[in-house]
């Protein structure tokens, strides 16, 4: 109420769900929504700031998606920087090469059916070299990328970790969450079962998804 973003907080139905139920993901919705707020006007974090220091004085709080004000500039030595530019319907997605998550993919690009998004893994291009600069610039040149955390894949890792530094929306997925890197618990991921009813719940919950960043 004190920042006039009532409607915003009211229409995120996961953030109110999560908070009556009591769900893990919690957390997490109160980032995506505080992120929305600070995009749209940054000084509102300054009122939520204040609002918790006269009613929680005497407790530690933090407001972690305020948009760094700090903007860094780096040159890696094992990449190089690609001279496309971002592609903001383009989805990368990082998940292991395996046989057994083919079903996994198709219900991935299945999820953009009807949306203008589409969808790219490391083997459906072969532009370099080394395969690590095709992620890379898979990557570098997407808006949105999902992750598949299955299995615990340290390539998945390492991928995410190039996603987050590039300032990438990431989308975790996973079969169980006792894959998913304890220092992302707090996002909230998509739980799947690897069976046809799980599959198909995966394409729907992907769509609601993309059509919600979209929105």
């Amino acid at each position: 109420m004190l920042t006039g973003f009532s409607d915003l907080i009211k229409g995120h139905k996961r953030l109110l769900r999560s908070l009556s139920w009591g769900d893990e993901d919690y957390s997490g919705n109160v980032l995506n929504v505080l992120s929305g707020i600070a995009s749209q006007n940054e000084s509102a974090l300054n009122i939520f700031d204040t609002y918790l220091n006269e009613k929680f004085e005497e407790e530690t709080h933090y407001i972690s998606a305020k948009p760094s004000a700090i903007k860094i500039t780096f040159a890696p030595n094992v990449f190089e920087i690609p001279n496309t530019p971002v592609e903001h319907d383009l989805i990368a997605v990082m998940m292991p090469f395996d046989s057994s998550l083919k079903a996994v993919y198709e219900a991935i690009k299945n999820s953009c059916k009807d949306t203008t998004y589409r969808v790219l893994r490391a083997d459906d291009i072969w532009e370099n070299s080394t395969i690590i600069q095709d992620i890379f610039s898979l990557i570098y040149r997407s808006s949105i990328v999902i992750v598949d955390f299955t299995g615990k894949n340290p390539n998945v890792m390492y991928e995410t970790g190039i996603a987050h530094t590039l300032g990438k929306l990431v989308i975790p997925i996973s079969q169980s969450m006792d894959d998913v890197p304890f220092d992302m618990r707090h996002h909230r991921f998509l739980k799947y079962y690897p069976n046809a009813q799980g599959i198909k719940d995966l394409t729907k919950a992907l769509k609601e998804k993309l059509k919600q960043v979209s929105a």
